[in-house]
């Protein structure tokens, strides 16, 4: 079983949640596997403390053009659906930052005037964390574009026991990315906050899930800050609310410094467990 935490809204506390989650279920026998997909900015290390064991490269691969063999059909760039290949007269032009490396390119070119070499835009580093956690994340390398290969890599670099849990942390938005990161999920936990925004961004996302066709359950973060407008949307929507974490002073200084909710309050450990149960029966 995997469950995505996601949040179509930046800072509600997602990585917070997962990290929470995974501890309160190992302390009850239950050792998930926490995989930390928010490549661009990876901080799930942050709260789990992994010490890295093995660390792997993650490249795509581009297309180069054999200018002595292409005889400039436009065949590579009619196929390309990201304009990563454009021709300019007798010239062919290759993009790299918007292939994807899906080698449309070199299978239609009748020439076989295109070769791919492999060009590395990120890393998978894996070890155990915390309680004996197995920690996986991705880390997209600056000024790279390109977060989903990293993402999809991530995914399946670690095997899962036979009914294991699988815990991912997503990256925040709608974008590619997260739709990556959901799917293949079993279940999308959203997490979100009583604020305008963060109700404008949990549609969003209730809306990629549903495309996606996942089960949803919703945690609102900071509760009683806002009004409750996030209860009535979910309301309408049929959405459940599986925990409220309240707007609290104590919280907010133990997770900057890098504590968990299980940390702060302990009590919370059953709540989790708890919430983990309201999931399963969801399926």
């Amino acid at each position: 079983m995997r469950i995505a935490v996601a949040s179509g809204k930046g800072g509600t506390g997602k990585t917070t949640i997962a990290a929470s989650l995974a501890l309160s279920l190992t302390e009850a026998g239950t050792l998930p596997i926490f995989l930390d997909g928010d490549v661009e900015a990876p901080n799930a290390h942050l709260f789990l403390n992994p010490t890295f064991e093995k660390r792997q490269e993650v490249a795509i691969q581009i297309p180069q053009v054999d200018d002595d063999k292409c005889t400039y059909c436009g065949k590579c760039a009619e196929v390309c659906q990201y304009h990563a290949i454009v021709m300019m007269g007798r010239k062919t032009l290759v993009f790299p930052q918007l292939c994807h490396g899906c080698g449309s390119c070199a299978r239609v070119c009748p020439e076989h005037a295109i070769r791919e070499t492999p060009q590395v835009i990120g890393v998978l580093e894996r070890g155990p964390a915390r309680s004996g956690i197995p920690f996986a994340r991705g880390m997209l390398n600056i000024g790279e574009p390109m977060a989903v290969p990293v993402i999809r890599q991530l995914k399946h670099w670690i095997e899962p026991r036979a009914g294991q849990l699988e815990i991912l942390d997503a990256p925040p938005g709608t974008s590619c990315p997260v739709v990556e990161s959901m799917r293949g999920a079993d279940f999308i936990l959203l997490v979100t906050e009583p604020t305008p925004f963060g109700l404008h961004d949990l549609r969003l996302a209730v809306q990629v899930a549903h495309e996606l066709k996942i089960p949803i359950g919703v945690v609102i973060n900071r509760d009683g800050i806002g009004d409750d407008r996030v209860d009535a949307f979910c309301q309408s929507e049929g959405l459940p609310i599986l925990m409220r974490v309240p707007f609290e002073r104590a919280i907010a200084e133990g997770i900057a410094r890098g504590k968990t909710l299980v940390d702060i309050h302990p009590e919370y450990t059953d709540r989790f467990r708890q919430l983990f149960m309201q999931i399963a029966a969801l399926q």
